[in-house]
């Protein structure tokens, strides 16, 4: 099933149900996940950029392994 037939089929339950505990429990999943926010969005310029800055290296394939990073780094942890 795609996901618009999913929240229709969703829609239409909901729309019969009588049950008030499952509906308050619908609604703390919905407040839930209002609440929870991307952090990606609060990322600042200087932090975006890097982020991209280090996408584009794994586009080009520059890159070290995870024992190499442990080798590299492992003295500072």
């Amino acid at each position: 099933m795609n996901i618009k037939t999913e929240k229709l089929d969703l829609i239409e339950w909901i729309s019969r149900l009588n049950d008030s505990s499952v509906i308050e429990r619908l609604r703390a999943i919905k407040d839930d996940y209002t609440k929870s926010k991307d952090w990606y969005a609060d990322l600042n310029d200087q932090e975006l950029a890097s982020i991209n800055r280090g996408l584009k290296d794994i586009e080009e394939g520059r890159m070290n392994s995870h024992e190499s990073a442990k080798q590299i780094y492992g003295k500072y942890l």
